[in-house]
């Protein structure tokens, strides 16, 4: 059975205990960025982006037996308080898994969950709690069921997907790509694929500067449903097909000025692509202008190959080789950050989501 006509084994008997599991699953950057939707949840270009090792998403899924005809009920824990506005959007996206888990119409649900870097500042919130979640589903899936769940991976990602684009990227650790292209045979407008990538990225290492640990201006669904009527989507589209092309090859050959390039192309792409839309919006700051700037300079002057990425808001991604990871690292508190050791996040090429035990509770 394809992934796209999943169903989940219908309950044969009722539940009659509580079941609890938990992943840890990684924000990711996207290095060729999804920008415009169409269809359910489906994107327009095909993106390709890496996982983090450090900033990423616990979650915890406790479903109890139902004892009420009504829908199912859902308490919603952030970091150890309510959170009834991301709530709201959970019980949404839960309701229309029940399509896919018949289990959820027996049950009621406790989600606790937990980030290590800030919500909704642009760092891929929304991708690493829907994988996490997703990939919670699926594991009460085969606990409820009995059996194993085929291609556990692709139906998280599917599933995953269907809550947040870039959230069907996080099921995988390392470089993955989402979205149908014919650069890669067996990719998919309805879930990710994992990359094999030449050994040389497998030792990149991601410096996020947090310019503004606030929340975003315009959210990235807003910025997606501009793209519906924007000047440049055709060129946008055509643009990203083949710089899809031009990294999978530089991922596979290990040509790291072509992935620099391309980085940083896709990067300044997706904030011109925000600030030409109707209306036009800006979520960068001053000081991420600064802050780019200064990384070409910097690597010019030294001769490292680092370069810089954004995702939907004003904090930067400074991408690096371990090999230079002392000396970039010193110029990032030194020079981009005037000696400020506060105000970035030490991440790296992450090895993908795993099962845990839930450790942030009340």
């Amino acid at each position: 059975m394809s992934i796209e006509g999943f169903r989940g084994t219908e309950l044969k008997a009722p539940i009659t205990q509580a079941i609890s599991v938990a992943w840890k699953s990684p924000s990711n950057i996207a290095l060729v960025k999804y920008w415009g939707k169409k269809g359910r949840q489906l994107p327009v270009n095909p993106s390709l982006s890496m996982s983090l090792g450090v900033a990423f998403t616990e979650t915890r899924v406790t479903a109890k037996p139902r004892l009420h005809s009504g829908p199912l009920a859902l308490e919603f824990i952030f970091e150890g308080l309510p959170n009834p506005a991301f709530g709201e959007r959970i019980s949404g996206f839960l309701l229309e898994m029940e399509q896919i888990f018949p289990f959820l119409k027996e049950v009621d649900l406790l989600i606790e969950t937990s980030n290590t870097f800030p919500h909704s500042s642009g760092i891929a919130s929304s991708a690493s709690a829907f994988s996490a979640l997703a990939l919670c589903l699926c594991e009460l899936e085969e606990e409820f069921s009995g059996t194993p769940v085929p291609d556990f991976y692709k139906l998280a990602s599917y599933v995953a997907r269907l809550g947040s684009g870039s959230a069907g990227r996080s099921v995988y650790g390392g470089f993955t790509l989402w979205g149908k292209t014919d650069a890669l045979q067996g990719s998919d407008d309805e879930y990710a694929v994992p990359l094999n990538v030449h050994p040389k990225f497998q030792e990149l290492r991601d410096a996020i500067i947090l310019v503004n640990k606030g929340k975003k201006k315009v959210s990235s669904s807003g910025g997606h449903k501009r793209m519906e009527s924007h000047p440049f989507a055709a060129a946008r589209i055509q643009q990203a097909v083949q710089n899809i092309q031009n990294l999978l090859n530089a991922l596979s050959s290990g040509d790291i000025d072509t992935f620099i390039k391309i980085t940083e192309n896709e990067a300044l792409t997706l904030h011109a692509l925000m600030m030409t839309s109707d209306p036009g919006f800006i979520l960068m700051d001053p000081e991420t202008v600064r802050i780019i700037n200064r990384i070409v300079e910097l690597r010019d002057e030294y001769a490292i190959p680092m370069c810089f990425t954004l995702d939907a808001g004003p904090n930067i991604h400074l991408l690096y080789f371990e090999k230079d990871r002392e000396q970039v690292q010193q110029l990032i508190v030194e020079d981009l950050l005037k000696k400020d050791k506060q105000n970035w996040i030490d991440d790296a090429f992450g090895t993908g989501p795993e099962r845990i035990l839930f450790t942030h509770q009340d």
